[in-house]
């Protein structure tokens, strides 16, 4: 007679008291080896000081400037010409009392302008690089403006564009200048400086030689079409600053200006030439602006 076999039980382990403190003491290892390995993902050593952070240093001894328009002072003395000696950033003229003027004791053998009337966001890199010659402890940066005063809003410079430019500047100078401090101003609110010099008969003539067609074309025409493309022209200038403090942010040695958007200008401050730029009055506030978040002990 053939033997039938019994299927073998697996058989249930019991876990008696000393089981379970076992299991106890390996899970608490478990969690307390966790939390070493998360500490340790910092890259910090036990022993090993952090590394501090940059210090912003409120007195440079150096400043090189770079923008545009504004910052050579363009129509601030004669019509359609630059004018750096009273520029906001490196002007040598009193009475504007340029920012290099308050900040470095020799201004005219230490400070230097690189910025050129028209130049866009991509123009940028190539004045960081020759900033860098220099060996500036602050960098001044003014720019944006023309990105969108173009002929037409279509062709302002897209946003994406824009802010991968001045990223790109950025990289650029930090990777020659890790310790170069850089002071970066907002873009005017290119709409306020529509809405005043439009009031000057003689300013609203001159806009009509090509200067920023997409705010100041037709000025006076205030239909819903030209409102609207004034307010496309606003909401640009608005998402660049949005990307210079984005960028800026991620720099603990760059200081982002709002103010200068922010600041009212009125007639008194724009050029007697073309009522758009900045006269030697608004050079002045500017360097006020500038100097006050450069010499902030903290952003």
């Amino acid at each position: 007679m053939t033997r039938i076999d019994r299927p073998v039980r697996p058989r249930r382990i019991r876990f008696g008291p000393r089981s379970s403190r076992t299991v106890a003491v390996a899970s608490a290892l478990v969690i307390t080896l966790t939390a070493c390995s998360a500490d340790g993902g910092s890259g910090h050593r036990p022993g090993k000081p952090a590394k501090p952070a940059p210090v912003w240093h409120t007195d440079p001894g150096s400043i090189a400037a770079l923008g545009d328009s504004i910052t050579v002072g363009f129509d601030a003395c004669t019509l359609l010409s630059d004018c750096p000696q009273v520029s906001w950033a490196t002007g040598t003229d009193p009475k504007v009392d340029s920012l290099a003027r308050r900040l470095v004791k020799r201004p005219a053998t230490h400070s230097w302008n690189f910025a050129r009337t028209g130049a866009l966001m991509r123009d940028l890199p190539d004045q960081i690089t020759a900033a860098v010659a220099r060996r500036p402890e602050l960098v001044t940066v003014l720019i944006g403006a023309n990105d969108a005063c173009r002929r037409d809003v279509g062709a302002m410079t897209p946003k994406a564009a824009f802010r991968a430019d001045f990223a790109r500047s950025m990289k650029r100078l930090r990777k020659a200048l890790p310790h170069t401090q850089v002071y970066v101003a907002a873009v005017p609110d290119l709409l306020r400086l529509w809405s005043e010099g439009r009031k000057n008969p003689l300013g609203k003539q001159v806009w009509k030689l090509g200067i920023c067609g997409s705010m100041l074309r037709d000025p006076d025409d205030l239909t819903k079409a030209a409102q609207d493309r004034r307010a496309a022209v606003r909401e640009q200038v608005v998402a660049y600053n949005s990307a210079l403090a984005e960028v800026c942010g991620k720099d603990p040695l760059c200081r982002f200006d709002k103010s200068v958007f922010d600041y009212r200008f009125s007639g008194r401050e724009l050029s007697t030439w073309d009522w758009f730029h900045p006269g030697a009055r608004g050079q002045k506030e500017l360097a006020a602006l500038a100097f006050r978040t450069v010499t902030r002990a903290r952003p």
